[in-house]
């Protein structure tokens, strides 16, 4: 998924923005939707693309922070998620150097 968003530390990231990708990976028995062919019997994506994207407008400081909160969302929505996790990248970070990416990843594992 990606989003333009504003998320960072320095003034000029809340204004001017940047490009973020966010990946979901979950576990989950699907073998009822392999037999049925029904989306009642999996996880609807666009509902995941839904709570990520509610969550990735609402400005953060740290990443942590905003996949922290997508998982808290998911978590809650989808409590039959065995595991799963969130992974925000941030392109092009404002650090001295070249760097490509600055990610972070929060895994959820059902109690």
């Amino acid at each position: 998924m990606e989003f333009k968003a504003y998320h960072g530390c320095l003034p000029h990231e809340k204004v001017r923005g940047n490009n973020f990708t966010v990946d979901f990976r979950g576990e989950l028995d699907l073998s009822a939707a392999a037999e049925s062919d029904n989306l009642d019997d999996t996880l609807n994506y666009a509902d995941i693309y839904d709570i990520v994207s509610e969550e990735m407008s609402i400005p953060s400081e740290l990443l942590e922070n905003v996949a922290g909160r997508i998982v808290k969302a998911i978590a809650a929505r989808f409590p039959q998620l065995e595991s799963f996790s969130v992974r925000i990248s941030k392109s092009r970070p404002p650090v001295d150097g070249t760097v490509q990416w600055s990610r972070v990843t929060l895994f959820h594992k059902r109690s």
